[in-house]
């Protein structure tokens, strides 16, 4: 059973500062609602996963009408969690919230990161690879904006990201260094389920980087399927999702 988890929980600070009414980003559409990126995600990977996991927070009331009246054809395999720390804690404590309600039958897991959007394509690469998945994108890597990842001189992955988008460092020799593409896969659950059971409170209030760390860091290059992403967006304003509806024509 393939399970996929979309998180959204964020307040959408940056997004907002373009609109005229406080949104949630992943609702946010310019003339309809099936270009709205919650919907342009479920409906990419609907065929491909069993259930669909869509952890929410800020405006949650807004994405439960939304996906009961405009997502009426997808809905009936979607799961509604709610993260009741979406202000005071970070992104991880969302993929917890999705990794608890996961159904018992699973046999992987595939996150995404709720701002994104991406080709058709690419997704259904990591959702049917046989092997656990790290995505990578062609983007600049941009300290105000990326999620970087790098190998280091024994080929393990590392994700470094700065939660005040100034500056990236990296301590050690490395690879190869690339832009994440903010999608994986974990192939296998009881490892995924041991993990979030030991999360230190310091570690469940931090980002998804935590979970994702400790389970791909163990893992050489040679072990995981690296797929990158062919068209990816990163919608954190206004102008990033006009870009990526520009794409569509």
């Amino acid at each position: 059973m393939k399970s996929l988890i979309i998180t959204v929980a964020g307040m959408s600070s940056r997004f907002n500062k373009d609109t005229k009414e406080d949104v949630l980003k992943c609702l946010y559409y310019e003339d309809s609602p099936v270009n709205s990126l919650i919907s342009l995600q479920v409906h990419k990977t609907f065929d491909l996963v069993d259930e669909i996991v869509v952890v929410g927070g800020y405006k949650y009331e807004d994405l439960e009408k939304f996906i009961r009246i405009e997502m009426k054809d997808v809905n009936h395999k979607m799961k509604l969690v709610y993260n009741d720390h979406y202000q005071d804690y970070g992104s991880g404590y969302s993929l917890l919230k999705g990794i608890e309600v996961v159904s018992k039958e699973a046999d992987e897991i595939t996150f995404i990161e709720g701002d994104l959007f991406f080709d058709t394509e690419s997704v259904e690469k990591i959702i049917t690879s046989k092997k656990d998945v790290i995505s990578v994108n062609n983007e600049p890597i941009l300290s105000n904006k990326a999620v970087a990842l790098y190998f280091d001189a024994n080929n393990y992955p590392h994700y470094i990201y700065d939660t005040s988008h100034t500056c990236l460092e990296i301590h050690e020799p490395f690879t190869s260094i690339y832009n994440s593409g903010q999608m994986w896969k974990f192939k296998k659950l009881s490892r995924v389920r041991e993990i979030c059971q030991f999360l230190t409170p310091e570690q469940e209030q931090g980002t998804n980087l935590e979970i994702i760390q400790k389970y791909f860091g163990a893992y050489k290059s040679s072990q995981l399927d690296i797929v990158r992403i062919n068209l990816w967006f990163n919608c954190n304003t206004v102008a990033d999702y006009r870009e990526a509806i520009k794409a569509l024509s």
